[in-house]
């Protein structure tokens, strides 16, 4: 490789756009010089950037470019969704509260699903039961409509800063790093990783938080044998054999399908993990992955006539994780605005649900506003998050990660995000009323803070 393909990261960043010099969140020069051999140049110059495809992105992406504005989607995995597209036969929670239409946004997910026949989607309750194979289509089908670009195989790695606003996030790719710059910006990572990156302040309860999952399909059994069987007492009984396995778990069944799911908190019996921690995030990885096999073992040797025979069928991509950091925003959700169902003047999307700290249920929370001071950082410009990194408590925290209720902020995100690419103003100088106009003209009902639950059906 010629010497004249070296060159530092400050270099590389002054290469890829205009101000980017000594942008990064973080200098490399105070670890050294870190050098880039190759570069990557992305085809695209968008108004909003996404980053993170699961339901967050994907309602945040949707929300951008149905509105217009020139939209561009990345993602780390081969495909979009998320938890929703890769646990397995999991739920999709809080899409549809009251059987009730959500938004015009949360319905095309759910007609583009139902284009695909009785075997890609159930509606029940609030919830959508998707194949997923179905479902990662369904996603495409809709992003298409709207005319939002997208990539996968595209993670965020840095941020470009320049004064105190972000003007582009730094991503890897199989051809190397580049930057991608964008007008504004929407973290739907989960993990608030290019607020991170960015410097932005962030909230993490270390030592406290919620466990995480790798789900897990079975079959060769029955509903009525699944019924029948005693997994309490099974985990008992096999301890001794598989020390790894959890004191108890559920079996959910597949919609339309002969399979059975386990969405099981493996984490909260191996011990505290952080998803953020490269170390601690293998060990989790690996562990759970030899704890499902010591639960499928324990439930055939000891499970009796009814689970003698019964057969696993797959795991999901990665564990699913519930919490990591959120970002502090000037306005910080909590628990008593969740169980008082407190409503804003600058609401720009509502909660329903549960409390749910990692399988722990708190109190019963009403129906509460999400404010749009909770889905900025509370300095840095440019940016907005969604999904269940944005501004609330570790226990106000846990309603966001419903899926349906992550399509909401993002949604709201992703049409802030555009009004400020078009009126060339930071996303916090907005007209909140503006974008709650635009928030209701999309079906988005902004008066449903207060109401209580007690009418609808919520198991997830």
């Amino acid at each position: 490789m010629s010497k004249g393909n070296t060159f530092n990261r400050r270099r590389f960043l002054g290469a890829a756009g205009a101000g980017a010099v000594g942008a990064m969140a973080h200098s490399a020069s105070a670890q050294g010089t870190l050098t880039i051999r190759k570069q990557a140049q992305i085809p695209y110059k968008p108004d909003v950037l996404v980053v993170g495809g699961g339901p967050a992105g994907i309602g945040a992406a949707l929300g951008a470019a149905s509105s217009g504005a020139n939209t561009l989607l990345i993602e780390h995995h081969a495909f979009f969704g998320g938890v929703a597209s890769w646990c397995l036969g999991m739920p999709i929670n809080q899409m549809r509260p009251g059987n009730k239409p959500r938004s015009k946004l949360h319905e095309l997910i759910l007609a583009k699903l139902r284009a695909y026949g009785d075997q890609a989607v159930r509606v029940g309750e609030h919830q959508l039961w998707c194949n997923v194979d179905y479902l990662k289509v369904a996603l495409l089908d809709a992003l298409d409509d709207t005319g939002c670009n997208y990539l996968i195989h595209t993670r965020a790695i840095d941020a470009v800063v320049e004064g105190d606003r972000i003007a582009g996030v730094v991503v890897a790719t199989k051809r190397g790093p580049a930057v991608i710059r964008a007008k504004a910006i929407v973290d739907c990572t989960g993990d608030a990783d290019v607020a991170y990156y960015a410097g932005a302040e962030t909230m993490k309860e270390v030592g406290s938080l919620s466990p995480m999952t790798l789900c897990l399909n079975l079959t060769n059994v029955t509903s009525q044998q699944v019924r029948k069987a005693n997994i309490r007492d099974i985990a008992r009984k096999a301890k001794k054999k598989y020390p790894l396995i959890p004191n108890g778990w559920g079996l959910g069944k597949v919609s339309n399908s002969s399979s059975f799911y386990i969405n099981h908190a493996g984490t909260r019996d191996l011990g505290q993990f952080d998803a953020t921690d490269p170390l601690q995030r293998t060990e989790a990885e690996c562990q759970s992955r030899r704890q499902v096999l010591q639960m499928t073992l324990a439930m055939r040797e000891f499970g009796g006539e009814e689970l003698k025979d019964i057969e696993l069928i797959g795991t999901g991509t990665q564990m699913g994780v519930r919490e990591t950091r959120r970002v502090k925003g000037p306005y910080v959700l909590t628990e008593e605005d969740a169980l008082a169902g407190r409503k804003f003047d600058d609401v720009i999307a509502w909660r329903s649900g549960f409390l749910d700290i990692g399988f722990v249920r708190l109190s019963k929370m009403k129906i509460h506003d999400v404010p749009y001071r909770a889905i900025l950082p509370a300095r840095l410009e440019g940016l907005l998050m969604a999904g269940r990194c944005i501004s609330a408590t570790h226990v106000a925290a846990s309603a966001g990660k419903s899926m349906g209720n992550c399509v909401a902020t993002g949604h709201a995100a992703g049409l802030a995000a555009a009004m400020a690419a078009k009126k060339r103003c930071q996303p916090r100088e907005l007209k909140v009323g503006q974008l709650q106009d635009t928030l209701r003209a999309d079906g988005v009902d902004l008066a449903r803070g207060g109401d209580s639950q007690d009418e609808l059906v919520n198991k997830g």
